[in-house]
């Protein structure tokens, strides 16, 4: 730490660093500033005593922090460092992980006088070369290679995500004897390197479960609301809150596992792009929407009670949820459609047609109409809109499914399978939004046979179960529904 002018600083600091490295948890409060909750301060020790460390938490509980905290301890503290930090997607690395490193070091009243950040490195100022931190998209193996040094972190995040070539990888990294791996993580599927650590592999591996139920910083409120409408036992609630691996069902449709790999899949290079997402080698973010092929909205109508309205679109791949709300009229909803549809067609600059798929049972039935009437008032604007009225639960001719809401079900679960038909793997082909209620929804319903087919259970059979209306989970599928539109002018 020569490299620092001042010579008080310098000599606090080399007074310091045996202290903090033998303590993460004192670092952690004089140089970040920051008070550990128990589970972190119960981490930190973790990792100051073990080579490997495995921690599985529900969402909320202040794990990016902590990752955050003990990337910059070992980083300072541990001689020609070298930490690499990594996740199954450009946008959870470069967005969550790594901005939440900038805003401890830049916090911190010590380490911009020690560290330089940048889009990719972090460097210890004067040893550029050999002691520093970088940022590795966990999408293929090569990407993990190469590292080499006595004192070597890689922290995993949402290490669920990770597939096992690029975890073993890493692993066959890690020969040192103080070379360390964190793995941190929803535990969304019951395979995997981040699976094995807490069955087969256990006894290598320092292990820890945080539920959202006992950390200060999650919202109970909500916590109990996922508890009432899915069940505690539900894996929504598993996985989400109590920090477990999810329980194979034989009668849900579609197993909460796919979901959760979808909902972290890595966007194609052109949709990052139109997102403005995509990081070059540079580091720099660039934009550019000529990718967009596709662009489609659905409306799922609330009819009464509790039940939402839910808008959702889909952008190639890629599906969101734009709006939830209770108590608005079908002229509120028509106006929030056509106001998303304009913004879809600024932003993307697109020039295709845009279906609107739309649940036309009961009160839906009048924004159908509404949308027809706003085409035909003004087709200038709205003239590349294709209004789709969809009916849930119809009975329709098919080999597999008996009724529409379990058609519509299969696309989606065809699409986010994980593997192909000849039984490889792939990735999803869809990226589900990362919406509490929309996962508890897709997760929880069953179904059963009629006739030889299947037929996934009404939202009437889901409420006699406790459950809530799956509002946020039919929007998704009437976005995701394939539908054959005209083209402006075009007459069916």
């Amino acid at each position: 730490m020569a490299t620092v002018d001042d010579k008080w600083l310098t000599d606090f600091i080399e007074e310091s660093i045996p202290l903090w490295l033998n303590d993460p948890v004192l670092f952690f409060r004089e140089v970040l500033e920051f008070e550990p909750d128990d589970w972190q301060v119960e981490a930190a020790h973790n990792i100051r005593t073990h080579n490997r460390v495995a921690i599985k938490s529900g969402q909320g509980v202040g794990k990016t922090a902590f990752e955050a905290g003990i990337f910059l301890w070992f980083l300072t503290c541990y001689y020609n460092a070298r930490v690499v930090a990594t996740a199954p997607t450009q946008q959870q690395l470069h967005d969550v992980l790594w901005s939440e490193v900038a805003k401890w070091m830049n916090n911190s009243p010590l380490l911009p006088a020690l560290l330089k950040w940048t889009k990719t490195y972090v460097y210890v100022k004067g040893y550029e070369k050999r002691w520093f931190a970088v940022a590795r998209t966990a999408n293929k193996p090569e990407n993990m290679q190469g590292f080499h040094e006595d004192n070597m972190l890689f922290i995993v995040d949402e290490a669920s995500g990770v597939a096992d070539p690029i975890m073993e990888a890493i692993m066959g990294t890690l020969s040192g004897d103080n070379n360390k791996l964190l793995m941190c993580g929803n535990p969304t599927k019951t395979t995997g390197t981040f699976y094995d650590a807490f069955t087969v592999d256990r006894a290598i591996f320092a292990l820890q479960t945080v539920s959202s139920r006992d950390s200060k910083r999650t919202n109970k409120d909500n916590i109990a609301s996922l508890d009432r409408k899915y069940g505690k036992d539900s894996n929504v609630v598993r996985v989400r809150v109590d920090g477990k691996f999810p329980e194979q069902e034989d009668d849900v449709f579609i197993p909460a596992s796919w979901i959760e790999d979808s909902i972290s899949t890595e966007m194609e290079k052109e949709t990052a792009l139109a997102f403005g997402v995509y990081v070059s080698e540079s580091g720099e973010k660039i934009r550019d929407v000529r990718g967009v092929l596709t662009i489609d909205i659905g409306c799922d109508v609330a009819r009464f009670g509790d039940d939402r309205t839910c808008i959702t679109f889909k952008v190639n791949e890629v599906v969101q949820i734009y709006k939830k709300y209770n108590g608005k009229n079908t002229v509120w909803t028509t106006g929030t459609i056509c106001q998303l549809y304009n913004e879809l067609k600024k932003i993307f600059c697109f020039s295709g047609v845009i279906p609107v798929k739309v649940d036309d049972g009961g009160v839906g039935g009048g924004v159908t109409d509404q949308l027809k009437a706003a085409k035909k008032a003004n087709p200038e604007v709205y003239g590349d809109m294709d209004v789709v009225p969809v009916n849930f639960g119809q009975r329709i001719k098919h080999k597999r499914f008996y009724d529409s809401t379990t058609y519509m079900m299969g696309v989606v679960r065809d699409m986010i399978q994980p593997f192909d038909e000849e039984g490889k793997p792939r990735k999803s082909q869809l990226i589900l939004p990362n919406d509490n209620d929309m996962v508890g929804q897709l997760s929880c319903r069953k179904y059963d046979f009629v006739e030889t087919r299947q037929k996934v259970e009404s939202k009437a059979e889901m409420k006699k179960r406790g459950l809530s209306s799956p509002d946020e989970a039919d929007s998704v599928l009437l976005a995701v529904l394939p539908v054959k539109s005209k083209k402006r002018g075009e007459k069916k």
